[in-house]
């Protein structure tokens, strides 16, 4: 027979490997789906579309303005959408949304020019839910932190990536560039089918993962709304600062080969800068796992990104000082960058919601965060657009650098303040209760012992 120690050591190695087993199929098709919804979405911004003009301005400009208005919609009907959304209806969601996002690039490649960038708009508004969705199947389990990192870095790797895959298809298979974004998404829309269904088939939250995380709910209006004003000086210093960051990185994505001379680097070089990128995030998020304090995490998060921003400023501000090589400055502003955005894009809301036990979801926090960024990313391109075409785009990237890095660190160390405060206070409040529930308790019982007297 065996003993209690070899029982409870074998029941640990089993967990060990469930734990293992888990992290493998929903992590992996959580990094996968998202890396193809990139490949549905992204691709189209590796070509230059050099000497093109629509109405009198740069084509490339205003398709991105389009696909990222139709994005935007998406984002602000999302708040409602993602917040209500059942589990049973996830993958009709993503099934829709991928036929409507190639159908979109299909009619991309037969339009004529410039009429086709119309197409972009429906591209941008079928996928701008796509991460609240994916995100929903891992939210609120023991192992999120770990989950939600794999998932988070599909955005670093799959950045590069796509436009990689989009240059190779171009240069080297000769692809046309309206009709290499269809092809690529062609390939990637039934694997991406194929996982939404296996995280359909993800076992629900146990006791264990509620206990530890809190359960999740969806939200109504009222209770969205009683969220926010709960929470509203916090949020506020989150939403302005990444609305920064998220316009910040969306024009590093879709204008970077306008920074880099590719001329001297292989096609594949977007890819490798990411890859070492998307190893350190995933090792640093990841080891929050192993931190069981919510609010521990939660400072440790936000110390990180303050660290990201004012790296990424201090690099911008002195590009001609520092002579750094395009590589380099690719890896420090990509790493700076990411460790900020992904943060809040991955395991910050989670433990957030742990945290304050939270009624509510993920989705609900992203979706709104990120509808506030692309807001900002539209106006952006709108003003360097119609207001100042000519300025060079490396210039332009490290001047809106500097000061996103500058102001987001000052916020984000004021919203660290703030969640330090108001974690104190609740702990307080909580004690007070005890006590008094305790001090209620002695009385009833002294009334008691009085009366039998």
């Amino acid at each position: 027979m065996k003993t209690i120690t070899e029982a409870k050591s074998e029941l640990s190695s089993n967990r060990k490997i469930s734990d293992l087993l888990f992290i493998l199929w929903a992590g992996g098709a959580a990094l996968l789906s998202y890396s193809l919804v990139y490949a549905l979405r992204k691709p189209f911004t590796a070509a230059a579309f050099d000497g093109i003009e629509a109405f009198g301005f740069d084509y490339k400009v205003l398709a991105t303005i389009i696909q990222i208005l139709g994005y935007l919609i998406a984002k602000f009907v999302g708040i409602k959408l993602i917040s209500e959304l059942k589990q049973e209806n996830r993958l009709k969601f993503i099934l829709v949304s991928i036929i409507i996002a190639e159908l979109s690039l299909v009619a991309f490649g037969l339009l004529p020019t410039p009429y086709n960038m119309f197409a972009m708009f429906f591209n941008g508004l079928s996928l701008g839910c796509m991460w609240g969705v994916i995100f929903s199947f891992i939210e609120g389990r023991r192992m999120t932190d770990i989950l939600a990192s794999l998932l988070g870095i599909s955005i670093v790797i799959s950045s590069g990536t796509a436009k990689s895959v989009g240059l190779f298809f171009m240069n080297t298979l000769h692809v046309s560039e309206f009709w290499m974004p269809a092809l690529i998404g062609a390939l990637a829309l039934p694997l991406l089918a194929l996982l939404g269904y296996s995280l359909t088939r993800l076992p629900q939250p146990t006791a264990q993962d509620i206990a530890q995380k809190s359960n999740r709910v969806t939200l109504n209006g009222k209770q969205r709304k009683e969220l926010f004003i709960n929470f509203m000086p916090f949020l506020i210093l989150l939403f302005v600062a990444n609305l920064m960051l998220v316009v910040l990185r969306d024009i590093k994505e879709d204008f970077l080969v306008k920074m880099i001379d590719m001329s001297n680097h292989s096609s594949w070089m977007f890819a490798q800068v990411d890859t070492v990128v998307t190893l350190i995030i995933l090792a640093l998020f990841g080891a929050m796992v192993f931190v069981k304090s919510n609010m521990k995490v939660l400072v440790i998060l936000l110390g990180m990104v303050v660290a990201g921003t004012a790296t990424m400023s201090f690099v911008s501000f002195n590009y001609d000082f520092l002579q750094l090589d395009s590589i380099t400055w690719l890896f420090v502003q990509s790493l700076s960058l990411y460790i900020a955005y992904l943060c809040f894009q991955s395991i910050f809301f989670d433990r957030f919601i742990a945290c304050f036990k939270i009624k509510g979801n993920v989705g609900f926090f992203i979706v709104t965060i990120d509808f506030i960024g692309y807001t900002g990313t539209v106006l952006v391109l709108m003003f360097k657009e119609f207001a100042h075409a000519d300025i060079n785009w490396l210039e332009f990237y490290n001047l809106l650098s500097g000061y996103v890095g500058l102001i987001s660190s000052v916020a984000f160390t004021c919203a660290m303040v703030y969640l330090i405060q108001r974690n104190r206070r609740e702990k307080l409040i909580q004690k007070g209760a005890v006590t008094e529930t305790v001090i209620s308790a002695e009385r009833n019982g002294m009334e008691q012992t009085l009366v039998q007297i």
